[in-house]
């Protein structure tokens, strides 16, 4: 298979990535409870983290209710993709130097990286939702949380992952429809 062939298969196959984007509404309804309590802010700052932790296993499971192909091993496209989510990891570690330096900013900081982080996938997906999105997230972020309570910016990161799967859903069908 070409690139493109590997692509398309792996854009078949994972459904762009919808699992992932749904257990992310999921992720986000976490973190808007935890910034909804009155503990102190290091408190939320740590429990957001605790949040993020089950991205993996949501998104999992959502992958065998949807019947989406969790991995493929025989596309060498999917272990990019697996590179692509570990390289937000790498980038989290500037959440963990804003935690206790800037902690009113550092849920600010994950929705900015979170969007980032989305970008590759546009490539990797023929995806203009990706792409748009990935540049609106973190903008949207930065002004939405130098202007409001976190929990504003967990209720728009909610809000913008319910869009985005409804974006997905309609770019599968449209590849489904060209099938």
């Amino acid at each position: 298979m070409n690139l493109e062939q590997l692509k398309k298969d792996c854009i078949k196959k994972q459904k762009k990535g919808i699992h992932f984007i749904l257990a992310s509404i999921v992720i986000w309804t976490m973190v808007l409870m935890v910034q909804l309590t009155s503990f102190p802010i290091l408190t939320k700052n740590l429990l957001t983290f605790c949040c993020t932790a089950p991205l993996f296993p949501i998104s999992f499971l959502i992958s065998k209710i949807l019947k989406i192909q969790f991995q493929d091993k025989s596309n060498p496209l999917n272990n990019l993709g697996i590179l692509f989510s570990a390289n937000q990891m790498i980038y989290l570690l500037i959440a963990m130097w804003v935690y206790p330096t800037l902690p009113d900013k550092m849920l600010m900081v994950i929705a900015m990286i979170f969007g980032a982080h989305l970008l590759p996938y546009g490539w990797l997906y023929n995806s203009k939702s990706y792409m748009a999105l990935s540049i609106i997230i973190p903008i949207l972020s930065l002004i939405v949380g130098l202007n409001f309570a976190s929990y504003i910016l967990a209720m728009m990161m909610i809000v913008i992952e319910i869009i985005f799967s409804v974006l997905l859903l309609f770019e599968n069908k449209k590849i489904g429809n060209n099938s």
